[in-house]
């Protein structure tokens, strides 16, 4: 019983098969949310004195944050 050589007989073949350009992988499409206005965990750096700003009130800084920004977002002009 023959067995396979263990080069390819085809040289010509291999250096072509080695020499495949490679498939760019897709970039991912980011999902949205599961809810309208559904909040994210995310990790954001603030300076200090903003962040002692609304904290000083107590509970709810990041609900006081969150306010702020939404206001800006409504206010910047669409286009």
């Amino acid at each position: 019983m023959a067995t396979p050589p263990r080069r390819p007989t085809n040289p010509m073949a291999a250096a072509e098969a080695a020499f495949k350009p490679a498939k760019k992988p897709v970039a991912p499409i980011r999902e949205p949310a599961g809810a309208p206005n559904a909040r994210e965990l995310v990790s954001i750096r603030i300076d200090r004195a903003v962040l002692d700003h609304f904290q000083e009130d107590g509970p709810g800084w990041q609900d006081r944050i969150n306010d702020a920004l939404r206001q800006i977002v409504a206010s910047k002009p669409r286009g």
